[in-house]
């Protein structure tokens, strides 16, 4: 081993040893790792930042923005109440919920696929009586395979992709990965349904997040074309029973009816007053097509408050806040209701929903009268809530991550994904594809401009762009090749299905320790070199990087998806492997005759 060999060799070495001690954040090892090999002279320093621009890193970011959208527009809780069963038993449940945040992931980032379902896990695993660490764990790894079917599903196969196209041949399309990863992720997902209940510990419940309130009060209103028209008021109270929500009154024409039958039939421009649980809210509203009596509709305009008053500014093209406020104790507002302080035209800003806790009215929710300890769920501008809160005498809690559907945006969220995946199907790169789309979200706000930015997650990006120019060292340097020329020699014997074999079990352990974007600029490189060493084509040898990045169980650093579930769950360090092993030995026995099968040596 040469010089720069064992300096780059050294540096990888203590980068994965600060990976696995977790002291420091990835992107900071990552840019660290940078610096390091650029003053050791092993990366030119005018090209150090050159990662930075590379179209898998590009495209990563796009993908990010338009998982946002998704999340924005409600999308996935119209198809998660479409698809899930109502009322089938815990095992098929759990499995109809794994596979919907599997498919979700296919096509957008993992963690925004398992951050969108897990509410609904959450309300499962409550209304079951099981341990929420049975429903979460399953999500999550679900999610993680999920990943390994598409070119967009997960950063991984974007390196993967670029390492082909820098080793002399077109990079990796849209759907290469599927004839490999879609039969993973079936049967990795079937043994996980099956397997989940009798492996995963049973952990109590702890830190599903957030202020814990009671039920909300809300009144959501029946539009034109929702589906709730013509039901009866038994057929509402029927899809609201596994959503934790109940029907309390109708109101029809500004009336109440006061005794309404459930043989009542539901009318356009009907409104419901319901009590539902917060994180069942959304999906109530997609699941009936209602919308919130009090929201803020995309075209109004907020009126400026009288002289003395601070103004509140509409910032429409950002979007509406979700803000959760708590009355307190001595508050102006107390014992006064929104419509006596003309809340909507003084502050621009809605009263949406009311949890009182212990406590139930039926009044109308702009002419109930607050009361101390209430907690109040706001939309509106940010600084505009704030203003209230301060003038009225309420504290923030949280902001809300409900999502309101909205059937335009998610036509058009849904619309603009799809058209990335058929441009790139079509040949045009992806990091122009998505890029586009993103511009597109932009435009039609889908994704609020102002909140591109924040929808990207930036270490993962500084991490990406920061290893590229040390992945490339490994391979400029010869690193690659003595690395490559030790797994034959020593492990493989020359075998070119042992090699493989190694490949994909060395890369999914490390990636159970290490970032698997990191993992993966990690391997790359040293899978081409073995693969040349051999005689062999590389393609086999990227694809089996890719899932053996992608696929990482045994730990809950090894995926953010992982870390994700480790509190809501309840769970040790020690609790993945009993799951995670089985289902890593499940990936490599179905990926090894699959790759030599689709990607012949």
């Amino acid at each position: 081993m040469t010089l720069p060999q064992g300096l780059l060799a050294a540096i990888i070495v203590a980068a994965i040893a600060m990976f696995i001690l977790g002291r420091w954040r990835h992107d900071m090892v990552a840019l660290a790792a940078l610096i390091a090999a650029v003053a050791a002279g092993l990366v030119d320093g005018e090209a150090a930042f050159a990662g930075f621009g590379h179209p898998a890193v590009i495209t990563v970011a796009c993908v990010l923005v338009l998982s946002r959208g998704l999340q924005r527009s409600g999308a996935v809780d119209a198809l998660a109440l479409r698809v899930l069963p109502k009322d089938a038993g815990e095992t098929v449940s759990i499995g109809a919920l794994t596979v919907v945040a599997t498919g979700l992931s296919a096509f957008m980032n993992n963690v925004g696929a398992l951050a969108m379902v897990m509410p609904l896990a959450i309300q499962l695993a409550k209304r079951k009586q099981i341990p929420p660490g049975r429903v979460l764990m399953p999500l999550a790894f679900g999610t993680v395979l999920g990943g390994i079917v598409t070119l967009i599903g997960t950063p991984p196969n974007l390196v993967v992709a670029s390492f082909r196209a820098q080793n002399g041949a077109a990079p990796f399309g849209m759907f290469d990965f599927t004839p490999v990863g879609l039969p993973v992720a079936i049967a990795g997902t079937l043994f996980i349904v099956l397997a989940a209940r009798f492996l995963v510990p049973v952990r109590p419940e702890a830190g599903l997040g957030g202020f814990d309130t009671a039920n909300y009060l809300t009144e959501a209103k029946v539009p034109a074309g929702a589906k709730a028209i013509g039901m009866t008021l038994a057929d509402i109270e029927q899809a609201l029973e596994t959503a934790n929500a109940q029907v309390l009154g109708l109101l029809r024409h500004q009336v109440r009816v006061r005794t309404p039958y459930a043989r009542t039939d539901i009318r356009e421009g009907d409104i419901l007053q319901v009590e539902a649980d917060p994180d069942a809210l959304s999906a109530l509203l997609a699941e009936l097509g209602l919308v919130l009596e009090e929201a803020v509709k995309e075209a109004s305009k907020v009126d400026a408050r009288p002289s003395g008053e601070k103004a509140a500014e509409s910032k429409a093209a950002a979007g509406p806040a979700l803000i959760e406020l708590v009355v307190l104790p001595g508050a102006a507002i107390a014992g006064r209701t929104a419509s006596d302080i003309s809340l909507r035209s003084r502050f621009g800003v809605n009263l949406l929903a009311l949890s009182r806790q212990g406590r139930r009215t039926t009044e109308r929710l702009r002419a109930t009268p607050l009361l101390p300890g209430d907690v109040i769920l706001m939309q509106g501008d940010e600084d505009a809530i704030a203003s209230f809160a301060a003038d009225y005498g309420c504290a923030p809690l949280a902001e809300r991550s409900l999502r309101l559907p909205d059937r335009t945006q998610i036509i058009l969220s849904v619309g603009l994904l799809a058209g990335a995946v058929l441009a790139t199907v079509l040949g045009v790169p992806a990091a122009v594809a998505f890029a586009a789309a993103m511009l597109g979200a932009m435009v039609t706000n889908v994704v609020p401009p102002r909140s591109v930015y924040t929808a990207i997650d930036w270490p993962v990006i500084v991490l990406l762009g920061a290893l590229m120019p040390v992945a490339d060292a490994v391979a400029a340097t010869g690193l690659a090749e003595v690395i490559a020329a030790s797994v034959i020699g020593g492990i493989a014997g020359g075998s070119t299905v042992t090699a493989l074999l190694v490949i994909i079990v060395v890369t999914m352990f490390m990636s159970d320790v290490v970032n698997n974007t990191a993992c993966a600029a990690v391997m790359c490189p040293i899978a081409v070199s073995t693969a040349a060493s051999l005689g062999a084509s590389a393609d086999p040898f990227l694809m089996a990087v890719a899932i053996g990045a992608s696929c990482s169980f045994l730990t809950p650093i090894g995926h953010q998806n992982n870390t994700l579930i480790l509190g809501p769950g309840g769970f040790r360090f020690g609790d993945y492997w009993p799951l995670g092993l089985p289902l890593e030995v499940v990936v490599v026995a179905v990926a090894l005759p699959l790759l030599l099968l689709f990607w012949p040596p």
